[in-house]
């Protein structure tokens, strides 16, 4: 199934049950998370999807989105830093990249065509999840 072709939906929508409104002591990273669960797909940042991806939120549909953005740009600063984005994909769990094999693939791709250079100047933990990634 191509998730891309859920664009004018909501995560509320696809992933259910419905998160509802957070409780009234709730975080504001868990506000946001459940606000951006009620955005249309196609409406979401790269900033958002940042944190979609880091707390692991709906990834069958959040990952092919971040996955389209990182082919364009493998680098793209989304909120704090060249790569950052990156850095959240590369931590999704193996289940789910086992899920989207064709998407484990075209990234895979595009991390090793960066140049080492590039690579290098990412916080360290971000290069070696790359390797562990394309490895």
């Amino acid at each position: 199934m191509d998730r891309l072709l859920h664009l004018g939906r909501t995560l509320d929508d696809l992933d259910p049950p419905r998160w509802g409104v957070p409780d009234a002591d709730a975080t504001p990273l868990i506000r946001k998370v459940h606000a951006l669960r009620t955005v249309p797909l196609g409406e979401l940042r790269p900033a958002d999807l940042r944190m979609l991806v880091s707390q692991q939120v709906a990834l069958r549909y959040v990952l092919p989105l971040a996955v389209r953005l990182l082919l364009e740009d493998p680098l793209l600063d989304a909120h704090f830093y060249g790569g950052d984005l990156l850095h959240a994909v590369l931590r999704a769990p193996a289940t789910t990249w086992a899920l989207l094999p064709d998407l484990h693939a075209s990234l895979r791709a595009a991390i090793t065509a960066l140049p080492a250079s590039a690579l290098a100047d990412l916080p360290r933990d971000t290069a070696e999840a790359s390797a562990a990634f394309t490895g």
